[in-house]
């Protein structure tokens, strides 16, 4: 561990995030643990897959 890792271990153990940004985080975090779990289990919708392009050519 670097020193500034340790400043900034220092820092917020000195002024800890409030409870409402722990909330949003955690939030943040829930919602990208349903999303992966929706897309491993129930899978991607094809509507929003790129679709494939021949390789050399660019389609317009």
């Amino acid at each position: 561990m670097n020193l500034r890792w340790l400043m900034r271990a220092a820092r917020w153990a000195r002024n800890p995030p409030s409870a409402g940004q722990v909330k949003m985080v955690l939030a943040i975090l829930a919602i990208c643990i349903g999303l992966f779990l929706v897309e491993r289990f129930i899978g991607w919708p094809e509507a929003l897959s790129v679709n494939s392009t021949p390789r050399g050519r660019i389609g317009f």
